[in-house]
């Protein structure tokens, strides 16, 4: 279990991620970001407990983007298989993601909504992780941004596997910090 709690003038973040089912209790008074969390839980299988308030929804998606990655950074076990891959089809929409939580941030969009694209953006950054997200097919934006939380669930599903291994030619890779 991990748990990010982000406070700051612009808003209040309380996080739990879980190794679950996928069962999500999300409030964040954004009802299209709580349904892309939701969607998000599913698909990865991870329990999400999330409440958030804050005074923008940019500033709002973006803080909850950033307390995501950072959860996941230390959610992630050094010994998973660490590499997904997922393409999902929903109505006129095909969106393909791949991630790799390596520890190596990067991001490759975009999603057809400068907000979502951020959320994403912002999420690889502090999780440490390389997503590439390619759009193949879609018209309507809210199947786009869907099939990209749908694929990016079933891509985490598949990286967060535990492998009993490190994936890395570097083994692992150990880091201290003092001041």
């Amino acid at each position: 279990m991990t748990t990010v709690i982000r406070e700051s003038k612009e808003t209040q973040i309380r996080l739990t991620l879980t190794a679950g089912t996928g069962i999500a209790t999300v409030s964040t008074s954004e009802p299209f970001l709580d349904h892309m969390l939701v969607a998000l839980a599913r698909y990865s299988g991870i329990d999400i407990t999330l409440t958030a308030s804050g005074d923008l929804p940019h500033h709002l998606i973006e803080d909850v983007a950033i307390a995501l990655g950072q959860g996941m950074a230390t959610f992630a076990p050094a010994t998973c298989a660490r590499y997904g891959d997922r393409t999902v089809p929903m109505d006129d929409a095909l969106v393909h993601v791949s991630i790799d939580l390596g520890g190596r941030p990067y991001y490759k969009g975009p999603l057809p909504s400068n907000l979502y694209d951020h959320f994403l953006r912002s999420f690889a950054d502090n999780a440490k992780a390389t997503l590439h997200v390619r759009v193949l097919r879609g018209h309507d934006r809210h199947h786009v941004i869907e099939a990209a939380f749908k694929a990016l669930g079933l891509a985490l599903r598949e990286a967060l596997v535990e492998s009993g291994a490190v994936f890395s030619t570097k083994g692992s890779v150990r880091l201290e910090i003092s001041e």
